[in-house]
C-alpha cells in the first residue's frame, strides 16, 4: 500500500495512517522503519496489532530531500543505527521535533527557541561493545535490527578510528589467543587524542566454570597478543563473578576543556568525543558564558566526575553508586574540599529529607541513565528547593515527566539545549536549566 510518511517518531521510524479508504483498517497508524517525514512510500503490513501496525518498506515513490546515501555498508541491517538515511541537518529536525512534541504532550512549556549543539557526525564514539561469534576463526558483531541475530562486522564508522584498528585486530588474533573460550562480548574505549586504549572482556556461562588460573593465563595471552598489534594498548579488565582481573593499567587519563579524569575499565564516560567540552560547557555555565558559582552545589549521578571536577562552587557533594565510577569520582576530586558520597541518589535524598531541616544546595546537577529521576526522587527534589537545577537526560520521555513533576514544586524551564551525542542515531541528549519561581 501507499503511505505519506508524516513525521518521525522516537525509536527511529517514520509514522503514517493506512488511508481511509482501505477497508476497516483505514486511519490506523504504522510505524515504517527507513523513511523520512514527508515522504510518499510502498510499504506493507509486516505486524498488525490492535492500536497500530508496523510496516516493511518496499520502495520509496517520493524521496524526501534530506535523504542521502549511508554510510556505513551495514545499515539498515546492523541495529545500531536508526538515520544514516538521513542528512546531518534532516536528523537534527527530526530529533528538535520529537523534543518538542514530547515536551508539548506531557504539558510542559518550553522556551520558544531550543539551542542544538552538533558534531562531527561520524567517528565520534569513544566506547563500542560487540558480541564474539566464533567463523572461520573470530568474527566481531553487532546485532541486526530488531532481532537478537547476530551481524558480523569488520568496522564501525561512528566510532574512533582506533575503535576500528581494534575491531580489526581483535578479529585477526581472537582465534589464536582463544578469546571465544574466554568472553562472550568485548568493549573498546579510548580517550579523545586516541592514545590510549582499554579494553574489556565480558564472558558467558562457560568462561565462568573456568579455574581462576585459566582465565588469567587466556587473559594475559590475549592482551599480550592485542599489545604487540596495538601498542598504545593501556590495560584489558576481564569481569567475572562479579569481580575484575586485569593485564596492564586499570584506567586511562581522559582530558576534557583543561581537566584530566581517570576514567576506569568497568567505568561510566560520556560517549562523544568531540562534543565533551561543549557538554560540559553548558552544564557549568550560564546562559552569558560565565561559570555557575556559589557555596554549595550537589552532582548527582556523577559518574567520573566530569561535571563535579568543572563546577566553580566552594563546596560539591557528588553522589555515584556504581563501584567503579565512585573510585574514579573519589580520584577526580581529589584534593578539592568536596565531598563524594558513594549511595543511589534516591538514598541520599531520602537522607537529606529526613529529620531538622538543612542548609539547601544553590545548584542541583542531574545526570541520570535513561530511566529518568521518577516521582519519589523529583518529590525529595521539590522539598529540598533548591534555588536553580541543571537537568542533563538522555531521554526525551523520561525529561517531560519529570519535569512535569517538578513544575507543581514552582520551578519553571529557563532552557533546553538539545546536545546530539549520537549522530547517526535517534538517541539525543539535552541540557533544561529549571529556576525556582
Amino acid at each position: 500500500m501507499k503511505l505519506r510518511i508524516e513525521k518521525a517518531v522516537y525509536g527511529g521510524d517514520g509514522l503514517a495512517r493506512i488511508p481511509a479508504d482501505e477497508a476497516a483498517s483505514g486511519g490506523k497508524t504504522v510505524f515504517v522503519p527507513g523513511t523520512l517525514p514527508g515522504e510518499l512510500v510502498e510499504a506493507s503490513i509486516a505486524t498488525d496489532r490492535r492500536s497500530f501496525s508496523t510496516g516493511e518498506l518496499g520502495a520509496i515513490l517520493e524521496p524526501s530531500p534530506e535523504r542521502v546515501v549511508p554510510g556505513c555498508e551495514y545499515f539498515p541491517r546492523c541495529g545500531g543505527c536508526q538515520y544514516q538515511h538521513a542528512s546531518a541537518a534532516g536528523q537534527l529536525q527530526m530529533k528538535l521535533d520529537i523534543l518538542k512534541e514530547t515536551l508539548a504532550r506531557a504539558h510542559v512549556p518550553f522556551p520558544p527557541e531550543i539551542a542544538s549543539l552538533t558534531g562531527p557526525p561520524w567517528g565520534y564514539r569513544n566506547r563500542i561493545r560487540l558480541h564474539v561469534i566464533k567463523r572461520a576463526g573470530i568474527a566481531l558483531a553487532y546485532r541486526r535490527r530488531g532481532s537478537h541475530d547476530l551481524l558480523p562486522v569488520t568496522r564501525c564508522p561512528i566510532a574512533a578510528p582506533l575503535l576500528e584498528q581494534a575491531v580489526a585486530a581483535v578479529t585477526r588474533i581472537g582465534a589464536e589467543a582463544g578469546l571465544e573460550s574466554l568472553c562472550e562480548e568485548v568493549e573498546f574505549f579510548t580517550n579523545h587524542e586516541q592514545d590510549q586504549l582499554l579494553v574489556s572482556l565480558w564472558p558467558g556461562v562457560r568462561a565462568h566454570r573456568q579455574p581462576a588460573r585459566l582465565r588469567e593465563q587466556a587473559l594475559e595471552a590475549f592482551a599480550e597478543l592485542l599489545h604487540a598489534q596495538l601498542p598504545v594498548l593501556t590495560g584489558v579488565g576481564l569481569f567475572a563473578e562479579g569481580e575484575m582481573m586485569h593485564w596492564g593499567e586499570r584506567s586511562l587519563t581522559y582530558t576534557v576543556s583543561g581537566h584530566s579524569y581517570q576514567a576506569s575499565l568497568g567505568g561510566f564516560f560520556q560517549v562523544n568525543r568531540f562534543l565533551l567540552p561543549g557538554l560540559l560547557q553548558l552544564a557549568v555555565e550560564n546562559s552569558d558564558g560565565e561559570k555557575r558559582s556559589g557555596r554549595t552545589a550537589w552532582d548527582l549521578y556523577s559518574g567520573a566526575g566530569l561535571f563535579a571536577r568543572a563546577l566553580d562552587f566552594e563546596n560539591v557533594t557528588a553522589v555515584e553508586s556504581a563501584g567503579f565510577s565512585a573510585d574514579d569520582l573519589k580520584h577526580n576530586l581529589a584534593g578539592k574540599a568536596h565531598r563524594v558520597v558513594r549511595s543511589s541518589t534516591l538514598d541520599f535524598l531520602r537522607s537529606q529529607t529526613r529529620g531538622p531541616a538543612r542548609a539547601k544546595p544553590e545548584l542541583i546537577l542531574l545526570d541520570p541513565p535513561r530511566a529518568g529521576l521518577g516521582k519519589e526522587i523529583c518529590t525529595h527534589l521539590g522539598s529540598i528547593g533548591a534555588p536553580d537545577i541543571v537537568y542533563i537526560s538522555c531521554d526525551p520521555a523520561t525529561l517531560a515527566r519529570d519535569l512535569q513533576s517538578l513544575l507543581q514544586f514552582e520551578y519553571s524551564v529557563q532552557t533546553i539545549h538539545l546536545v546530539d551525542l549520537f549522530p547517526q542515531t535517534f538517541h539525543m541528549e539535552t541540557v533544561t536549566f529549571v529556576k525556582r519561581n
